[in-house]
């Protein structure tokens, strides 16, 4: 099967929100979403690790509805078909996901495909011509992802983020206390779940991230 998804649209990954039904607190994701975006969310994954297909799709589908007016993509973790049957801009591929080549080879030139690299031998697997960005990380202690491995911390990413081809964006326990340290490193962008998902007040929290990555970004040129 290969992908006919439009045209790749231009992403920015400097605030990206990765969401589901688990992390919401009993609200609508379609609410959560929204709100992170009024507040300066830029790039939107859909993460339903339980989820039947049908459902991650339908979900999608509507996010991709809010999304598309707004100028956000929307990327699905893991399922390159539910990817495609939704419509959604690409997937994201952890280590135990399905190979960057096998994803792109199912969606064609056109999709946006991330990898996850925690590790110098994660990073050593990425390859340029397959993937479009790299979340690395965990970058700090998280109880988003069970799986999410140990803290590597500034200097590990910072290590990490010399030896890769591809923008990297950051994920793991970053809040708007730590962010501005984050992006200061030189990353391309922050993931967050909970400290957007999580929040009584998702724009307000999304505003807050975007503010703590601007001023990250000026201190570190600054400091080059």
């Amino acid at each position: 099967m290969t992908g006919t998804m439009g045209p790749r649209p231009a992403f920015d990954p400097t605030l990206y929100l990765v969401v589901g039904g688990e992390a919401v607190r009993g609200r609508a994701v379609t609410d959560v979403v929204a709100a992170a975006v009024r507040g300066g969310a830029t790039l939107v994954q859909l993460r339903e690790k339980t989820l039947p297909d049908a459902d991650v799709i339908a979900s999608a589908r509507a996010l991709i509805a809010l999304l598309t007016p707004l100028g956000v993509p929307l990327i699905i973790n893991d399922r390159v078909e539910v990817a495609i049957a939704a419509g959604a801009a690409g997937v994201h591929l952890g280590q135990d996901d399905v190979h960057a080549g096998r994803a792109r080879s199912l969606l064609g030139p056109d999709g946006i495909i991330g990898v996850s690299a925690g590790t110098a031998a994660e990073a050593a697997t990425v390859s340029a011509g397959l993937s479009d960005y790299v979340g690395v990380g965990s970058v700090f202690p998280t109880a988003s992802k069970a799986d999410a491995g140990a803290a590597i911390g500034i200097a590990g990413l910072r290590a990490l983020q010399a030896v890769l081809p591809l923008p990297v964006v950051a994920i793991g326990g970053i809040q708007a206390g730590n962010a501005a340290e984050v992006a200061a490193a030189g990353v391309a962008g922050v993931a967050v779940v909970s400290a957007i998902c999580g929040a009584d007040d998702p724009e307000g929290a999304a505003r807050s991230l975007r503010q703590a990555v601007a001023a990250g970004r000026a201190a570190g040129q600054h400091a080059r």
